[in-house]
């Protein structure tokens, strides 16, 4: 089963597997260490216990596996929307499932007007995955390939049930 999560301080350890060298490539920054994963961990921790919530920094569990990190950011009506997996769950449709389980929490639960995303050029597959959760390409910027959610248009539909264990 696929589930989006809240992070919790035990998470440390897979976040630190997740920002590997290979899975941040494209990010614009290193790979993780623990204590830098920690950090990371207990900030995912206090936006969750923020009002008004600001941030969602969810985890993508996998049959009980923490495979990747999936964030939705509200600034005002709009959202931006971004994701990383373990370079191992790469190429199996977790990140796609993933974007379309926030698009749900975004669009549905929140209210999000309008939600944008976005991927370095020479990341392909990132692509791909923003294309078949419904983005739809709408240029460059700042050196990125820039997404929108067509409004109506968000593939919310998940292959499974929509499980957003302990999202508040």
């Amino acid at each position: 089963m696929i589930e989006l999560r809240e992070l919790g301080h035990g998470d440390a350890g897979a976040v630190e597997c997740i920002y590997s060298p290979a899975s941040v490539r494209f990010l614009g920054r290193g790979p993780m260490d623990a204590h830098e994963a920690r950090e990371y961990v207990a900030s995912a921790v206090a936006s969750a216990e923020g009002r008004p919530r600001l941030g969602y920094t969810l985890g993508l569990v996998v049959d009980g596996d923490l495979l990747g990190v999936v964030k939705l950011r509200l600034n005002g009506p709009v959202a931006a929307v971004s994701y990383v997996l373990r370079a191992n769950a790469w190429g199996r449709g977790y990140a796609t499932e993933g974007v379309r389980r926030i698009l749900t929490l975004g669009i549905d639960r929140l209210g999000a007007a309008a939600i944008r995303a976005r991927h370095h050029p020479d990341n392909p597959a990132s692509g791909r995955v923003l294309r078949r959760a419904g983005f739809v390409p709408t240029g460059v910027e700042a050196g990125f390939v820039t997404y929108a959610l067509p409004e109506g248009r968000g593939q919310t539909r998940t292959a499974g049930p929509l499980v957003l264990r302990g999202v508040r």
